[in-house]
């Protein structure tokens, strides 16, 4: 029993004077300081981030380009157009009589 906690006390040791060695840093190693302007970069860029979210949440309520249909050049035209549709749309919810009064 003695030989085991001796045997792995000193695996222990190993792997420890193992890890330090390796983690070691070489000669002349030196700490870099912190650039002041990273923590306001960091900043604004999360700002930033925020105001994308935000503006593409705003744009996904916009009807866009593509789904637009084309609105004829003459008012009158396109007033004729919305008046048959309500008509047809009148006649579907009457039933779809198509007498005249």
């Amino acid at each position: 029993m003695k030989r085991l906690a001796l045997l792995t006390g000193g695996l222990a040791v190993a792997a420890a004077a193992l890890w330090r060695r390796l983690r070691r840093r070489p000669e002349g190693w030196v700490e870099i300081a912190a650039d002041p302007r990273a923590e306001e970069l960091r900043r604004r860029l999360d700002e930033s981030r925020a105001v994308v979210d935000d503006r593409d949440e705003f744009e996904g309520a916009e009807t866009t380009v593509d789904a637009v249909e084309d609105v004829p050049a003459d008012p009158a035209e396109r007033r004729r157009a919305v008046h048959a549709e309500g008509r047809g749309a009148v006649e579907k919810m009457r039933g779809g009589s198509t007498s005249e009064e």
